[in-house]
């Protein structure tokens, strides 16, 4: 199965459909990690803060597959934001994960509070230019964040990753990263298990109508939105089954009654009070 990849505004393309470790106990994270590139997931996305690292890179290690046919995302923390603090974290990011490259580095919070998203933004400038990362990008920032990094660079963001599902989905964040070519990661795609998603009408509907799952309808209602997204399970099959999604198509009615199931129902927190 080929995955669709989005095309970024800086060259670079990613894999459309991705495997997140978010909350994967460090001990287990290399026998998952091989079993979702063995499903056939290309793109993985980890961070500093999560303590895998090191898992994810000795599954790909010991994977056999060609590092050009994968497409790896990590993150830096809040308490590495500062110029003389960003190479340091990103070094040992790489050498955790075992890599001479990452294909995307992301701030992970905006963390406010500490005022220093728009100084590690240069640095993170910095690290592109090196060669060492090909994408640079941010996380959980909302417009007043994004309206300041590009009033202050040059560079704009080629993602960036938000807490987005049927009952969140961030109209205006999301509506501002179309307008400057920034592509929209989902994270937390199927809400999280925090509220019963999976049992409203118009997700259930759907699932019957495919013969899917409610769990496929979500993920391929993202795909057809364009978001990118990375659910994360910790069996094989529920893995497979997440990743079978390319054999059907939603239609438009199944589409718009999705998507009216906005609420502004966030389940997990508030970016300006990350810090």
């Amino acid at each position: 199965m080929t995955v669709p990849r989005i095309q970024l505004n800086d060259g670079h393309s990613i894999p459309q459909l991705g495997f997140g470790v978010f909350k994967v106990d460090p001990k287990e994270t290399e026998r998952i990690v091989a079993d979702a590139l063995e499903v056939g997931y290309r793109h993985l996305d980890t961070a500093r803060i999560y303590g895998n690292e090191e898992g994810v890179g000795r599954a790909i290690a010991a994977s056999g597959i060609p590092r050009e046919q994968l497409y790896v995302t990590t993150k830096l923390w809040n308490d590495d934001q500062g110029t003389a603090s960003v190479h340091e974290a990103f070094d040992a990011s790489l050498e955790r994960l075992g890599l001479e490259y990452v294909d995307l580095y992301l701030i992970h919070w905006p963390s406010p509070a500490r005022d220093r998203y728009v100084e590690t933004w240069h640095a993170f400038e910095e690290l592109r230019g090196s060669g060492r990362v090909r994408s640079i990008g941010v996380s959980n920032f909302l417009v007043p964040h994004l309206e300041r990094l590009l009033g202050e660079s040059d560079v704009v963001p080629a993602v960036d990753q938000i807490e987005l599902h049927p009952a969140h989905q961030q109209p205006a964040t999301a509506a501002f990263a179309e307008e400057h070519g920034i592509a929209i990661e989902a994270w937390g795609p199927l809400g999280q298990g925090k509220y019963p998603l999976f049992e409203l009408p118009e997700i259930a509907g759907a699932a019957a109508a495919h013969g899917k799952s409610p769990a496929q309808v979500v993920i391929r209602w993202h795909l057809q939105r364009g978001h990118i997204l990375f659910p994360k399970s910790s069996t094989r099959a529920r893995m497979a089954e997440n990743f079978d999604v390319f054999d059907f198509e939603l239609g438009e009615p199944e589409m718009n009654a999705i998507t009216a199931l906005e609420r502004e129902g966030r389940v997990s927190a508030h970016p300006d009070e990350v810090n």
